[in-house]
């Protein structure tokens, strides 16, 4: 197969794609026109320099330079997520510890398994991958973690009241906390190679990769996204319900200020 390469002149022409984005929002009056020029041009922006690094870390081939790489993507996946925990202090320590663990878990688990090497051009797009899934499904955690609590003060109370420890009486909320964040990543991997065609295995396809090989990739991607993200996930709810009570086991539900 011919590898296709994409030209400058073709990139700028795809960007109607993007004009067709903003008619439609300034047709139907969505005022999300600024917001998509912003994004666009942020995303350029921000490709273009991680492009440059990453081709640097590359060619240099350094083992603590990955290693800081990934710390990186997850001190930002962390940073991301935890601006979904309106009632949740210390969100992003916790986001961080949860975010590392299950990556580093998964990363250590293709490595020693001989499923990756011990390389930049693997270890980091990888660590991207997972980071980033798993940084939607704690920043879902998080959200459903805050309503739960927020709604139902009232069942909590009466359960303390009762004798219940804060982890027997959250026991539920965090069992449901769990599943919500996950149906993302488990609905996509319900239907991968039936209604979606993911980036792993696309972008090895538009490479020129065997489509045979190319499915052995994608199937490695799901089991490490359902992994990471169930590690995360599962750290990210254990170590954050703790901050709905206070030294004294009572509930203490508060929004906190951005």
């Amino acid at each position: 197969m011919n590898q296709h390469n994409i030209t400058n002149e073709s990139l700028g022409l795809s960007m109607i794609l993007v004009l067709v984005a903003i008619l439609i929002s300034h047709k139907e009056k969505l005022a999300l026109e600024k917001d998509i020029i912003w994004s666009i041009c942020r995303a350029v922006v921000q490709l273009i320099i991680v492009g440059y690094v990453l081709k640097y870390i590359f060619e240099l081939n350094n083992a603590a330079l990955t290693i800081l790489m990934v710390l990186f993507i997850c001190f930002n996946a962390a940073w991301n997520a935890k601006k979904r925990s309106k009632y949740i202090d210390n969100a992003f320590t916790i986001s961080f510890i949860a975010i590392t663990t299950g990556a580093v878990l998964t990363l250590a688990v293709l490595v020693i398994s001989g499923s990756i090497e011990f390389a930049p051009m693997q270890v980091i797009p990888i660590s991207g991958m997972i980071a980033g899934n798993a940084m939607v499904a704690v920043g879902l955690c998080y959200n459903n973690l805050g309503q739960r609590f927020n709604g139902e003060q009232q069942q909590i109370q009466e359960m303390l009241s009762l004798g219940a420890t804060p982890k027997m009486a959250s026991a539920r909320l965090i069992r449901d906390s769990i599943r919500a964040a996950l149906i993302p990543t488990v609905d996509s991997a319900k239907t991968v190679g039936l209604v979606s065609l993911p980036g792993m295995m696309s972008g090895l396809i538009f490479a020129g990769i065997d489509p045979v090989k190319a499915i052995k990739y994608q199937i490695m991607v799901t089991f490490m996204l359902l992994s990471t993200a169930s590690l995360s996930t599962m750290i990210a709810c254990y170590l954050g319900y703790r901050r709905f009570y206070n030294d004294r086991h009572q509930l203490v539900v508060k929004e906190r200020q951005k």
